[in-house]
């Protein structure tokens, strides 16, 4: 049928399922038996969820930025349904054409119809908690009304079954080319949880890595897992995923995959008292970043198409009098993304190069502190005082600073926001434009209707989310520092393990007699900051005793096919392993557990009743992750008062269809709209949050890498006067959409 679907798609997708459940009454099968429970389920969930869907319809325009921007969680909810919707009736489609075939794989499909029955089921669950948000906001607000409400988010979460998003149909909102590189995440981090939460020597943890097979055959066990990971596992356990990133493997890739700079340098920049001018004229002094932990000094990554004059990183003697193109007018300061308490400049080089080559205007990405150990303020207070020291020694970065554009994704993002109220404060030369990428506003567990998507979002699960939020607004130091290496360690294993006086000898640029020093104490100043440090150490985190002692228990609890063998099974575990029958073994041991309990008929607890004991047992649950924060304008920008925002500079925000900050960035534009701030939304379309950092393995990441890429250049031009007389040279997101496929829109009305 042709798109869009109204009633008569509905209709026909309910008929199929109709005349499908008929044909299987006739089959006395387990299989045959369970198609009919299956389809029947898919019919009640269809019927049920269709009038909630039209009556949010009714009201989730008004909740828009603008007509030309439709977008908010609302509308991302019912394209969700549309998505489940269109595998369901694909689904029923085959089934209905080939359930006769003498190679139908019946014991597979009926799998497959169970498991959109689930999600339907599941997403019914959603859409009556949005009505509840709905009944709670007012008209155009996205966040409810009632403080008091808070803790919603977490109380439903656990009132809705996750399962069902994690499994067969796991990603479906998203565009289809998206779609295996999300499994491939999940599958991944799945077996990661495997090794990182077994204790046992070298060949356990093997066996754990060989044993993570069982996730790629099995999606309901994956889903099990996941959902228990995102419920249960400690910060440490996110930390230690994400930052698989800072492998010494994975920290080679942007060689070989994207194109080569210049400059692409780490540089420290000192921690010492520091004085510019406000606008005012007067001099004064910027705070040394010292919350929390000791001083120390601030690494930044600075990335370059060209060499340019002032640029006198790693050269010998012999090359200082080479070509060097003059200072750019422009220069980018860039925080990057995780959640505030992961990653690194490195590991956001696969987009940052792109962006170096394409601009050709130097681009500074700052290593900020990372929370837990260095939660709020010192990330912001690091990343402001590298802006002003930016604005005061931009020649020694080969710019001239006239023009500076702050960019930053997520946390990072969070960061630039708070780094531009900073220097309104201080009346000091605010930046020329901001960027900011699917940018959280308000850090605290405030509901809204994308936050809600955090439920079935395979990057950012809902515990991940705000386990991250609370490391950083506002950490348990009794809980989450204890047998935790400081932030000092943290960094120096980051950024390299001290100063290697070999290392240092080599990469020391004397700048005596080059073209931007000058004599006296500038001279001294300049040449103590050349102290360049590349580092090509391997981040690996590390725990003590203390560590594995208390998260042992989440191990005993966690690894739940592990604590439900009898003692027979084990015995045919190490004769499996002896005999290298490993993977039939995980098949039959799969089996005996699982059973028939992922194919019952209920909704709500079709899964693993054994998992009950885990939030009794486990002090991390979600029932732990409540927190409230003041309404502090530096850690949510959101509260910052009209006449802090009002000064803003222009300002270019972009989002995804399904992220769970999108209201967070809608109602942060329609804030500085109404301000009178010039301010650009654009919400991309089938994309993941994080979407940056898939911008070299999907062509559709690559399409909105671009996109932002544009709205950067935007920014320098209207920076630099240079926006063609006024003409508005703003490009739409639909000029770079490859693959949208998958995000077909059904009307109910």
């Amino acid at each position: 049928m042709e798109e869009p679907f109204g009633n008569a798609y509905i209709d026909e997708l309910l008929h199929i399922c109709s005349k499908n459940a008929e044909h299987y009454e006739k089959d006395i099968s387990e299989y045959g038996q369970r198609m009919v429970l299956g389809f029947i389920g898919i019919i009640d969930h269809v019927n049920l969820i269709v009038p909630l869907v039209n009556n949010i319809k009714e009201v989730m325009s008004d909740f828009d930025f603008d007509e030309k921007t439709p977008g908010n969680g609302y509308r991302s909810f019912v394209a969700v349904v549309h998505s489940s919707f269109k595998h369901a009736f694909e689904l029923s489609n085959y089934i209905a054409a080939n359930k006769d075939s003498i190679i139908f794989r019946k014991g597979f499909y009926v799998k497959e119809v169970e498991a959109i029955s689930r999600l339907i089921a599941s997403l019914l669950s959603c859409l009556k908690y949005l009505e509840i948000l709905l009944s709670w906001s007012n008209t155009g607000d996205l966040f409810p009304s009632a403080e008091h409400f808070s803790d919603i988010l977490i109380q439903q979460s656990e009132n809705i079954n996750q399962f069902a998003f994690y499994g067969r149909c796991m990603g479906i909102q998203f565009c289809s080319s998206v779609q295996p590189v999300l499994k491939f995440i999940s599958i991944f981090m799945a077996s990661f949880s495997e090794i990182y939460y077994n204790f046992g020597g070298f060949s356990a943890k093997a066996l754990s890595l060989f044993s993570g097979s069982k996730f790629l055959i099995d999606p309901e066990l994956r889903a099990q897992r996941i959902v228990n990971i995102s419920q249960n596992a400690s910060i440490d356990f996110c930390k230690s995923f994400w930052f698989l990133t800072e492998s010494e493997l994975m920290k080679k890739i942007p060689d070989f995959i994207c194109r080569s700079l210049a400059i692409n340098h780490q540089i420290k920049i000192p921690s010492e008292p520091l004085s510019i001018l406000n606008l005012n004229g007067e001099e004064i002094e910027i705070p040394i970043p010292s919350s929390h932990i000791p001083v120390n000094s601030i690494q930044v990554r600075l990335l370059s198409r060209s060499r340019r004059q002032g640029m006198n990183y790693g050269t010998s003697d012999g090359n200082k009098k080479g070509k060097f193109n003059p200072p750019s007018k422009s220069l980018i300061l860039h925080c990057h993304g995780g959640g505030f308490v992961a990653q690194s400049s490195k590991t956001h080089e696969v987009y940052l190069r792109d962006w170096a080559n394409e601009l050709d205007v130097p681009i500074i990405s700052v290593d900020y502190s990372l929370a837990p150990e260095a939660p709020f303020p010192r990330a912001l207070e690091e990343v402001f005082y590298t802006y002003c020291w930016i604005l005061k020694n931009s020649h020694l970065l080969g710019s001239t600073g006239e023009n500076i554009i702050l960019a930053g994704d997520s946390a990072g993002a969070n960061l630039i926001l708070g780094t531009t109220l900073k220097s309104i404060e201080y009346n000091i030369r605010k930046p020329s434009g901001l960027f900011v990428a699917y940018v959280p506003v308000i850090v605290s567990s405030t509901p809204s209707p994308s936050r809600l998507l955090c439920l079935m979002d395979p990057l950012l699960p809902l515990g991940f989310l705000l386990r991250c939020l609370k490391a950083y607004a506002c950490p348990d130091f009794e809980v989450d520092q204890k047998g935790v290496p400081t932030a000092e360690e943290y960094n120096n294993k980051i950024h390299s393990d001290g100063t290697s006086t070999t290392c240092d000898k080599k990469l020391v640029c004397d700048i005596e007699n080059s073209d931007s020093s000058s004599s006296g104490s500038r001279g001294r100043r300049e040449k103590e900051f050349y102290e360049c440090v590349v580092s090509n150490e391997n981040y690996t985190l590390e725990k003590n005793s203390e560590d594995w002692e208390e998260e042992k228990k989440l191990n005993e609890a966690n690894i739940i096919l592990n604590s439900s063998m009898t003692g027979s099974q084990k015995r045919t575990m190490m004769m499996n392993e002896n005999s290298g029958s490993t993977l039939n073994f995980f098949k039959r041991k799969i089996s005996d557990f699982l059973g028939n309990a992922f194919f019952k008929t209920e909704t709500k607890n079709y899964c693993f009743d054994k998992m009950d004991f885990i939030e009794s047992n486990y002090t991390n649950s979600l029932k732990n992750l409540k927190f409230s924060v003041p309404k502090d304008p530096y850690l949510s920008p959101y509260w910052a008062p009209d006449d802090m925002l009002n000064q803003l500079p222009p300002t270019s925000i972009c989002s995804v269809q399904f992220d769970p900050c999108l209201d967070d960035c809608v109602m942060f534009a329609k804030k500085l709209k109404k301000l009178g701030i010039t301010v650009t939304l654009d919400i991309l379309e089938g994309l993941p949050h994080g979407f940056l950092n898939l911008c070299k393995i999907n062509k559709e990441a690559e399409s909105g890498s671009k996109f932002c890429l544009q709205r950067i250049k935007e920014l320098i031009n209207t920076g630099e006067g240079n926006l063609n007389n006024g003409k508005d040279t703003s490009t739409p997101y639909k000029n770079y959409i490859i693959d949208n496929k998958s995000q077909s829109m059904i009307d109910f009305q």
